[in-house]
């Protein structure tokens, strides 16, 4: 089912991406994916993976001292361990590109006029963070472009100093402009609003959102008091609105072009609160089929409720509209009738 995850992920990306530098990140959250299950994988191998009755093969173990006592290095490594590591490291792996498909197909810039007035110069921050790793993956690609035209051929690590300072640069270039930018447009001004408010819309704000974590658990973990589940996850939201709504009073905005809600995107929002609903449900259903058993080894199954419910996920590629890019753009561009007639050049 991971797998499967996986691949709904990767087929709606490529579907419905753009040419945007947020979108050209993907790969770099499925090598990163890679390297975290490549690492738990090791890591089970080095600490210990015997823990099982399918022995693969024995690594010479390195003797430690008795204050390190129940630590193995090395040592005969188990079929069970190693699917152990394989499994937690997919896991890991899954939320990541998830993350990153998100990244994605959503403009990060675009998300800031549906924060909330309390939120912008928060939620601008995390644009900023959330744009530093595409924009990187931009000016390594920009780069690499001109080295190929200027004839590099230099490559792995002797291209890596020739790459490597052009990428610096460029990177504190564009965080220069973005400092200069946001000077220039009054960001992290308070306004004429007491001390005193703003500590209480701050207060209920983090007491809002620490409700909201100790609902989510309570709601999740079936071992949890009922009262620390659905009601302080209410009760954490109304605090939290309450003090948005407090906090939007001080800041003044104005959108322009705002995103119009229309079929495809309410479309879009369905499948994937049926994803989460459909999921939830089959944890209730059959929770064994969600977790395979290593002891004793047998092969995963997979039942008709969890694959309905990851498949769902896919009908975004085809619900959602096809991305506006580069290419699209100058031919239209070109097409459009000039509003004023050229002038006549006077000798």
């Amino acid at each position: 089912m991971l797998l499967l995850i996986l691949a709904v992920c990767g087929f709606v990306v490529a579907r419905r991406r753009g040419d945007a530098p947020w979108a050209l990140a993907f790969r770099m959250y499925l090598i990163v994916g890679g390297v975290i299950i490549a690492m738990r994988v090791v890591f089970r191998i080095v600490f210990g993976g015997g823990q099982g009755d399918v022995i693969l093969f024995t690594l010479p173990q390195i003797p430690l001292p008795e204050w390190a006592a129940g630590i193995r290095l090395f040592g005969p490594v188990a079929v069970e361990q190693l699917l152990g590591g394989f499994y937690d490291g997919l896991r890991l792996a899954t939320m990541l590109v998830c993350v990153g498909a998100a990244n994605a197909l959503a403009n990060p810039k675009r998300l800031l006029k549906a924060l909330p007035g309390a939120l912008y110069e928060v939620g601008t921050a995390v644009v900023v963070a959330l744009s530093v790793a595409p924009q990187l993956v931009e000016s390594v690609l920009r780069v690499r472009r001109a080295r190929r035209l200027r004839a590099g051929r230099q490559r792995g690590l002797r291209a890596l100093r020739g790459i490597l300072i052009p990428v610096l640069e460029d990177a504190l270039n564009r965080s220069l402009a973005l400092a200069a930018a946001m000077a220039s447009r009054g960001y992290g001004r308070t306004g004429p609003l007491p001390a005193r408010a703003r500590l209480l819309t701050g207060g209920l704000v983090i007491l809002g959102m620490l409700g909201v974590c100790a609902g989510m658990y309570g709601v999740m973990d079936g071992s949890t008091p009922r009262y620390l589940g659905f009601p302080m996850l209410v009760g954490g939201l109304a605090v939290a609105v309450v003090g948005l709504l407090l906090g939007g009073r001080r800041v003044g905005r104005s959108r322009y072009r705002p995103d119009r809600w229309r079929a495809a995107e309410f479309a879009v929002v369905a499948s994937g609160l049926a994803t989460g609903g459909l999921m939830f449900l089959s944890t209730r259903v059959d929770p064994a089929d969600l977790y395979p058993t290593l002891s004793p080894l047998t092969w995963p199954e997979v039942t008709v409720l969890p694959v309905v419910a990851i498949l769902s996920g896919v009908l975004p590629a085809w619900l959602a509209p096809p991305p506006v890019t580069t290419i699209d753009v100058a031919p239209a561009a070109a097409a459009r009738p000039a509003t004023t007639a050229p002038r006549e050049s006077v000798a």
